[in-house]
């Protein structure tokens, strides 16, 4: 086998980040790592004081350059920082000694940002360049009506983003609905693209048994949620969902996570005893809540046109929790979770069938348990670092 040397080029990583593009990255580092490549992590670190760090983090080299903060802060802030990523990531790493040799570019978006470097290290480097590609953005802020179609800030958006396509040699996309959405509402040229659902290492986590304790839910049935808390997530059904279970006195809502949807949970773990809200921690005491929970529960907006697949889904299975699910119309999730045993999901349409099933989560203790083992076995047969590794790798067979 021949050892390849791979850059992966990401805006969040590990340890700092809870994000999920930031553990997922990691898991894909560490099973390359494990087939005997060697892989160089990119990734912004804001505010740290030097220019350039460098660590080696479980196997894998990542160099972190100093940016500005780029997540849960305002949108013109945020967007500044993300412009000057390309600018700061080329200008502050000594590529010739730090990168010297490069057999393939593995970028993630969102950020819509990175097309500007990538370019030029697939020119310095002649290297294949695949893009893992999880949101549409800026197109779920349309669907929200953040921002007009035709406003210059989505004209002024959709010219990055295309840019990422165009630097692109193949895209990785999250379902196949997706990449039909892709190619006949996103990007109408011609662009090699497959599916690439997301991905888990799905390794066990030993958790104190009094963590639950801790967290003042012994004899509990928690439902969880954790991850990014905003407009896109459409939090305020899983709120609306725990105000309808408080009848059921052994059931608790946890809530964990960032984002501008914090203050409508906040509120609600006030004036509901049956709501708790913490605000986001490192990967390992994640882990930690996640062992401590029952029910994985996640929501995506009903104006949403394309069909996301969030990755906090991955960290539910892998703690062998069932999911439990709201989307918007059509989004081939349904059928996916559903079909094969991981959960319960369903469309905005079917929001009484959605209470009916939390219901009976709460209520069976085996039904919880059997999902949640088959939605383990799921994710290791559809969802592994190695099916997605297999996957990127072929890019480069392909052009060598």
């Amino acid at each position: 086998m021949r050892v390849l040397k791979i850059l992966l080029v990401v805006d969040d990583y590990m340890p700092h980040s809870i994000k999920v593009a930031a553990k997922m990255m990691h898991d894909l580092a560490l099973e390359l790592v494990s087939q005997g490549h060697e892989v160089t992590v990119l990734t912004p670190r804001p505010n740290q004081s030097e220019k350039l760090v460098i660590v080696n983090y479980e196997g894998v080299k990542v160099l972190y350059f100093k940016s500005g903060e780029i997540k849960n802060i305002g949108m013109i802030r945020r967007l500044v920082n993300e412009l000057l990523l390309s600018y700061k990531a080329w200008f502050f790493v000594d590529w010739k000694n730090e990168v010297n040799i490069l057999d393939l570019i593995v970028f993630y978006s969102p950020t819509i940002f990175w097309a500007s470097l990538v370019k030029k290290l697939k020119t310095k480097y002649k290297v294949p360049v695949y893009l893992v590609l999880r949101d549409f953005f800026p197109q779920w802020v349309i669907d929200k009506n953040l921002i007009s179609n035709n406003s210059f800030k989505a004209i002024f958006l959709k010219f990055f983003e295309r840019k990422n396509y165009q630097v692109a040699d193949r895209i990785g996309i999250m379902s196949k609905k997706n990449i039909e959405f892709f190619k006949k509402n996103i990007y109408k040229e011609d662009v090699d693209t497959e599916v690439l659902y997301n991905w888990s290492r799905a390794k066990p986590h030993e958790v104190s048994k009094d963590f639950k304790n801790q967290l003042g839910l012994e004899g509990k049935v928690v439902f969880f949620y954790g991850g990014a808390i905003g407009y896109a997530q459409s939090i305020e059904y899983l709120i609306e969902l725990a105000i309808r279970l408080k009848e059921l006195k052994f059931c608790h809502f946890l809530f964990l996570g960032n984002g501008d949807g914090v203050e409508l949970v906040k509120r609600a773990s006030q004036e509901n005893d049956n709501i708790s809200y913490y605000e986001s921690v490192n990967q390992i005491k994640y882990l930690d809540f996640l062992a401590a929970s029952d029910v994985g529960m996640f929501c995506l907006s009903s104006e949403h046109t394309t069909h996301n697949f969030p990755g906090k889904l991955l960290g539910y299975m892998e703690a062998q929790l069932p999911v439990l699910g709201i989307v918007n119309k059509g989004n081939d999730l349904i059928e996916l979770v559903n079909t094969n045993d991981g959960g319960v999901i369903f469309d905005h349409d079917n929001k009484e069938a959605f209470y009916e099933a939390a219901v009976q989560l709460a209520t069976d203790t085996s039904l919880r348990v059997g999902l949640g083992k088959s939605g383990n076995k799921f994710l290791r047969n559809y969802f592994s670092a190695k099916v997605a590794v297999d996957s990127v790798l072929k890019l480069e067979r392909d052009f060598s």
